[in-house]
């Protein structure tokens, strides 16, 4: 009976250790992972600060301990032990040790505090990107080279990003934990940002604000490629043509977007034709095409973005169409209308269709201009966005 006594007591302990165990120090979304200068600080604050509190308690429970022992209760005592309250001298011991661990926290945390979350001012090298928060997409606006574009923020390796942070509803927050701390995004409120990437690759973010619907599917991704592959990507939007964008550090594991309906540009056409009499063009523009609203996705070289409804699948034929077919069965609570009937029998074929088309964008696959204007205005790719 005493063993399973004392199986009973580790138990929580066995729990705590099989929990930890599953724990990664080195993940994708690990702040103890730091891959940028901002992430750097405030990790060096964190280690600093814990080892402070590790010191204290050790200190403490010490003395504790050693008081326990050396005035434990003894068969020869009489009456009560010599008493010191009101001593001057253990008084101020006991004042001016929190006072000296208070100074010493309170040093290096300004300092952080100072470094990472000052209004700063855009330099020569500095990327400015307008991002504002929407339920439950990241809208990134690169005010410098006319861009916007949606969930994917590109960024050169070694410069310092500038984020101007807005929301269009609720509160946000945007997180990317390796590159650096959260800050919310507050409707007229202009809080700011900056970050700063070490090397290339996929650093992947969310939102860290609860706000409402399919919150947890808020996602973005980060994109660092060195300053030459960045430009190469600010070109495909200013010239939209489909450079080869990022090296392989950077590119993410993909699935081939589409193998047989790349060589078959009557899909790409029907799928184009689609986006303009189910509505697409309504919300979503496509290289400052007639047509869109800027409160939802741009959707201009959509074929070089890695993911589809905010990082939640990757980009590919399969996933996009499913995407489009019945966008609430991936994102639950999502604002994207059903453009069918349930018993729509071309339901599918139409929606892999506009899939086809979406994927060619930016992809030099097929031709996306000259399409038919059916009212809404051309889809010629001809312009920057």
């Amino acid at each position: 009976m005493s063993i399973l006594r004392w199986l009973r007591r580790l138990s929580p302990v066995a729990g705590v250790i099989l929990l930890l165990a599953g724990c990664a120090f080195d993940g994708p979304r690990s702040t103890l992972n730091p891959a940028g200068e901002v992430a750097r600080i405030q990790l060096d604050l964190l280690v600093y600060t814990t080892w402070m509190s590790v010191g204290v308690v050790v200190l403490v429970v010490g003395a504790l301990a050693w008081a326990l022992i050396r005035f434990r209760s003894r068969p020869t005592d009489k009456g009560l032990p010599n008493q010191f309250h009101g001593s001057l001298t253990i008084e101020a011991i006991w004042t001016a040790i929190p006072v000296v661990i208070v100074i010493m926290i309170a040093i290096p945390t300004v300092r952080a505090i100072f470094e990472t979350e000052a209004h700063v001012e855009q330099a020569e090298g500095d990327v400015v990107v307008n991002v504002t928060g929407y339920q439950w997409w990241w809208k990134f606006e690169y005010p410098d080279y006319g861009i916007v574009t949606a969930n994917e923020l590109h960024i050169p390796v070694g410069s310092r990003l500038i984020l101007n942070l807005d929301s269009a509803d609720v509160l946000h927050s945007f997180w990317a934990p390796r590159l650096g701390g959260k800050r919310d995004l507050i409707p007229n409120q202009d809080n700011q940002l900056w970050l700063v990437a070490d090397e290339p690759g996929i650093y992947p973010g969310h939102c860290a604000e609860l706000c409402l619907g399919p919150h947890a599917y808020m996602r973005f991704r980060v994109i660092a490629s060195t300053p030459d592959e960045f430009e190469d990507w600010v070109a495909s939007f200013q010239t939209l043509q489909a450079p080869e964008l990022l090296s392989a550090e950077a590119q993410p594991e993909r699935v081939e977007l589409f193998v047989q309906d790349q060589a078959d540009p009557a899909l790409i056409e029907q799928g184009s034709q689609l986006f303009i009499t189910k509505g697409c063009v309504g919300c979503h523009a496509i290289a400052g095409n007639i047509g869109g609203n800027p409160e939802y996705p741009d959707l201009t070289n959509f074929g070089l973005r890695t993911t589809v409804g905010a990082a939640v699948l990757e980009n590919n034929l399969e996933n996009l169409t499913r995407w489009i077919h019945d966008p609430q069965s991936v994102k639950p609570g999502n604002y994207m209308p059903n453009q069918w009937a349930d018993d729509d029998p071309n339901r599918e074929d139409e929606a892999r269709a506009i899939a086809a088309y979406l994927l060619s964008l930016g992809g030099g696959t097929a031709s996306a201009g000259d399409t038919a204007d059916a009212g809404a205005g051309s889809l010629a790719l001809g312009g920057a966005n």
